[in-house]
């Protein structure tokens, strides 16, 4: 059984495999403490990424979003900001999947969820579609980063 420690170094090491694979320089901080776990190098600039594990649950990938210590008043859970994080990576391990989320969509929330499957009541609006923040999927990383849902590169998309 892994430990949540465990999970969180899991997580950390796909991603950062998954990006280097993708062309993307990956550097770790030096130092403990700070928000974000990887460095990722774009060319044009530096993203501060939280890497988290992700669950699948039938149709649906849970990201959860926020941190959880114990404290001197018991536990103590903190999400993110714009401030501490450019983007969240998640993998999900039953997928064997990246996924990044741009910190628009996670800051000050508990949990994103991420359909793999339509829903069974056929709502589409304000459905995030895991397929659009795949790690390499086609939009381009600039794009997403900046919470829009456009989508640029090869045409047509089955083409990647």
């Amino acid at each position: 059984m892994l430990t949540p420690t465990d999970k969180g170094n899991i997580a950390e090491a796909k991603i950062a495999a998954a990006a280097i694979e993708l062309g993307i320089a990956v550097a770790r901080p030096l130092t403990e403490g700070r928000r974000y776990d990887l460095i990722f190098d774009t060319g044009p600039e530096l993203l501060r990424v939280q890497c988290k594990w992700a669950v699948r649950r039938g149709g649906v990938i849970h990201v959860p979003l926020q941190t959880s210590r114990r404290g001197a008043f018991g536990y103590l859970r903190t999400s993110y900001g714009s401030t501490e994080i450019d983007a969240l990576a998640a993998y999900c391990a039953d997928l064997e999947r990246c996924y990044l989320l741009p910190v628009s969509m996670v800051a000050g929330r508990r949990l994103c969820s991420l359909r793999l499957a339509p829903t069974r009541n056929g709502q589409a609006a304000g459905v995030n579609w895991a397929a659009a923040y795949e790690l390499g999927a086609i939009a381009q990383l600039g794009e997403r980063l900046h919470g829009m849902q456009e989508v640029a590169g090869s045409s047509p998309a089955s083409s990647t």
